[in-house]
């Protein structure tokens, strides 16, 4: 589900960008957003959209930065107990929110690491790979990540804790939505369980999901660089 985490990543932030810039909502809460920071969140949650699957030492963010990766995945498997058990629960992704937000906040150079492995794990995650190449993929993808950070490296990144969140978020959502769930309660011995994609990578994801996604990123990208709220959109079309 890689290409679908990462898109739904960057959909759930850009659909929540207009419920988080509402001054009138939010109050002193709300975030105050340049179409380049919008563009930035949607690159950071579509990484972080990957996030909760550090716990699967055999998946494909595991091969992002080659043995980095591969032990880090390995260690995170066992603290947490398997693969879909602690990082794929509401506490994680309210953790790892934190913690990005702590660093993009306090640490610079600690927020710019961490965004390269998340620019990397959302790479990974779209399997744009030279097949059969796995250095020369890593090499791709690191050059692509570095680029990703020296663009984004003078842009305010305050909001990048909600970015994170939300991106975990996704993937939780999504993993839900197949067999064996999540434990969103986590620690408490609880799934979610709602089979609309029966497999994982297989034909509903595939020709339904993967399409469903893409169109939602086009038309919430289109608002966001446009500084309309596509919500809207379908109150202006006509009915006669």
């Amino acid at each position: 589900m890689g290409q679908t985490h990462v898109m739904s990543g960057a959909v759930l932030w850009l659909a929540a960008v207009p419920v988080l810039t509402r001054e009138e909502w939010l109050g002193s809460h709300a975030l105050s957003l340049s179409a380049g920071q919008m563009v930035a969140g949607a690159v950071v949650a579509a990484g972080a959209g990957l996030l909760p699957d550090i716990d699967h030492p055999s998946g494909r963010i595991a091969n992002t930065l080659g043995p980095i990766t591969k032990t880090l995945c390995r260690w995170v498997n066992r603290a947490s107990g398997g693969h879909r058990h602690a990082t794929h629960s509401l506490v994680f992704a309210a953790a790892m929110g934190l913690l990005m937000g702590l660093l993009a906040e306090y640490f610079r150079y600690g927020w710019w690491a961490a965004l390269f492995v998340l620019v990397g794990f959302g790479l990974r995650g779209l399997g744009l790979d030279f097949t059969g190449h796995e250095v020369w993929s890593g090499l791709k993808d690191c050059a692509a990540a570095g680029a990703a950070v020296y663009l984004m490296h003078d842009l305010d990144m305050g909001f990048a804790g909600y970015a994170v969140a939300l991106g975990c978020l996704a993937h939780l959502l999504g993993d839900c939505l197949t067999p064996r769930g999540c434990p969103l309660l986590w620690p408490v011995n609880w799934r979610m369980e709602t089979v609309l994609v029966p497999r994982t990578d297989g034909r509903v994801e595939r020709l339904v999901v993967v399409p469903v996604l893409t169109c939602a990123a086009v038309i919430l990208t289109a608002g966001v660089l446009t500084g309309d709220d596509p919500f809207l959109w379908f109150g202006r079309i006509p009915t006669g």
